[in-house]
Formats: C-alpha cells, structure tokens, sequence
C-alpha cells in the first residue's frame, strides 16, 4: 500500500494521464452487473469527474434514473484502477460541444442536435489503484524469488484515492 502524500499525488497524475491517453474502460451501475459496459471517458480533471456521451433511450441511462453509485474500470500496461463515485444523466449542450470529435460523430448520425444524444457524468470520489512498472523479465524474476523465499512477489503497489 503507498500512502506518502507525494505518492498519492503521482499517482492521481498518473491515473488521470492514462485515462487522458486512452480514454476507454468498463462503466458499470453498482450492483446491477448487467449494466456494465465499455465507454469512452472525457475527463474534467478540476471537478474530478469523467463525462461520457450516451443516448438517452440505453438501458444504462434508463437504469440510472436520477443518479445511482457507479464504478469505471480502467486497465492499461502498469496500471489497473477502479474509480467510483455518483453517476448522473445530464444534458450539457457546451460540454457536448467541447468533448465533440469525429470518432463520438459516427455514433450519432444526426450530430450535435441528435434528440436522443445526452451525457453521464461520474463525479469522482475515490480510486483504488495498482501500480507495476514490471516488464516480463522482471516478473519472471519476481515469480521465482517468490517460490524460493515463500513471499509474495514485489510487482507494484497499491493506493486508494480520494477526490474530495
């Protein structure tokens, strides 16, 4: 577990990095396993929170009705998170207009004015994070030391964060 403050920044930085960089992951309704599904993730770092577009006719922004707790699953090379945090349906024509771009375009053909078009936003309130730098070689290592010394194997660490 890292719990240096100055970790804990890092960490925050390079989750938010990752996320700015590919922007994909698992966006699921706690509690409701069926409503968990790949999106592409906007970020607002200084609200701390993750808008992503949708129609307002899915059963993810049925199932939301007014605001319900939900996770976003990201998982890239060294970094595996799972932030969570109140998710709400909004319809917000300038952010629709400042996250716009040709891969969100084909998803709606009718554009911008699209009738159906809206966004959740997940405001962000905590993270757990795991972290590993560990390329294969590494890993190898760290799986043989680990069945010598009978310790487990030093690939990364782990921090939760929180956005308040």
């Amino acid at each position: 577990m890292i719990t240096d403050t100055q970790d804990q920044a890092a960490i925050e930085r390079r989750l938010w990095k990752a996320l700015e960089d590919h922007q994909t992951g698992m966006l699921g309704i706690d509690g409701a396993p069926k409503q968990t599904q790949p999106m592409t993730a906007f970020l607002d770092e200084e609200r701390n929170q993750i808008w992503f577009f949708t129609r307002s006719d899915t059963d993810l922004s049925r199932a939301i009705g007014e605001g319900r707790r939900a996770s976003f699953i990201v998982q890239r090379k060294g970094l595996q998170a799972v932030i969570s945090g109140e998710l709400t349906l909004q319809y917000d024509p300038a952010r629709i207009e400042r996250y716009w771009n040709a891969v969100v375009a084909a998803w709606y053909p009718l554009g911008r004015a699209d009738p159906g078009l809206t966004m959740l936003c997940l405001t962000c309130e905590a993270a757990q994070v795991w972290l590993s730098d560990a390329g294969p070689v590494r890993f190898a290592w760290e799986i043989a030391k680990a069945h010598a010394t009978h310790a487990p194997p030093e690939l990364g660490g782990r921090a939760n964060l929180s956005f308040h």
